[in-house]
């Protein structure tokens, strides 16, 4: 049975949330657009209310230092992390597909990748059509290396294509998007979360709709099938990020800290990511 009483319980139940994951989900859509630097007490008290306790946020944070995403510095008695450089195109990749407007595609990028593996092809979101041949929608994406890319206009029937990718496991991660987090709107209207529950259902709307989104190749519509529920957890996403943001903010500003003491509840990049998209 769900429980009525704790908003952000209800919203956390069978997410399975990676530690790491959702540090990189913190640092994103909060730290990084706040000069990219967050005290470590700040993120034990995020981390707490998920169920992700300390000793796990500390391994997770040396993990990510080790694999180079964050850079962590002493000041006082006190620990900061901030995000390392290697990793900013990553973060600003994600940014933009997540906060930004979408690019259209122009036709079709067909490459053929002899060093690409298929696995590391459907990391990259690319339809493998055989062999060493890989497909996806050209919005101006540089090569993969070692790659020649032809560009294709679209066929006559775009449809046919979507068979390069499996569209399945997508389609079910927006459905359990929409089912798990349209209920918040309800709570959201009658204003029934406080400041700190209202960061917290962001920082879980972002993380579960970044962990399909950043998988889906982002078909143009005549190549989606019928009844294709992204659009719509788009659509979803959108409206709660927005109307959970003001505050959201005046959490940040009251209770997370940086190395300048408390972050401010808005800065240019933070506003930027409220700007309604162009599709």
């Amino acid at each position: 049975m769900r429980n009525e009483t704790d908003p952000i319980a209800d919203l956390a139940r069978d997410l399975r949330l990676n530690a790491a994951a959702f540090i990189v989900t913190i640092y994103g859509d909060v730290v990084v657009p706040r000069g990219g630097v967050l005290w470590t007490g700040t993120l034990i008290d995020l981390c707490a209310r998920v169920g992700i306790n300390e000793s796990l946020v500390r391994t997770a944070v040396s993990r990510l230092v080790a694999a180079r995403q964050l850079q962590g510095e002493r000041i006082g008695r006190r620990s900061y992390y901030r995000l390392d450089a290697s990793a900013r195109a990553a973060f600003d990749q994600a940014a933009g597909l997540l906060y930004g407007q979408d690019v259209p595609a122009r036709g079709w990028q067909v490459i053929h990748a002899p060093e690409l593996s298929p696995e590391e092809g459907r990391r990259q979101r690319l339809g493998h059509m055989g062999g060493s041949v890989f497909i996806r929608p050209d919005r101006g994406q540089a090569a993969p290396s070692g790659a020649l890319t032809l560009h294709a206009v679209d066929p006559d029937d775009p449809a046919g294509l979507a068979q390069f990718w499996d569209l399945s496991a997508l389609q079910a991660g927006y459905e359990e998007i929409i089912a798990r987090f349209a209920p918040l709107e309800r709570s959201v209207s009658a204003r029934a979360l406080s400041d700190a529950d209202a960061l917290m259902a962001r920082l879980l709307l972002v993380h579960a709709y970044r962990h399909v989104l950043l998988r889906d190749p982002r078909l143009p519509q005549a190549a989606l099938p019928p009844g294709w529920s992204g659009h719509d957890a788009r659509d979803l996403f959108r409206r709660l990020y927005l109307r959970l943001t003001p505050a959201a903010e005046r959490h940040i500003a009251a209770r997370c800290e940086g190395e300048e003491g408390a972050l401010p509840a808005q800065t240019v990049a933070s506003r930027d990511r409220l700007l309604e998209p162009t599709i």
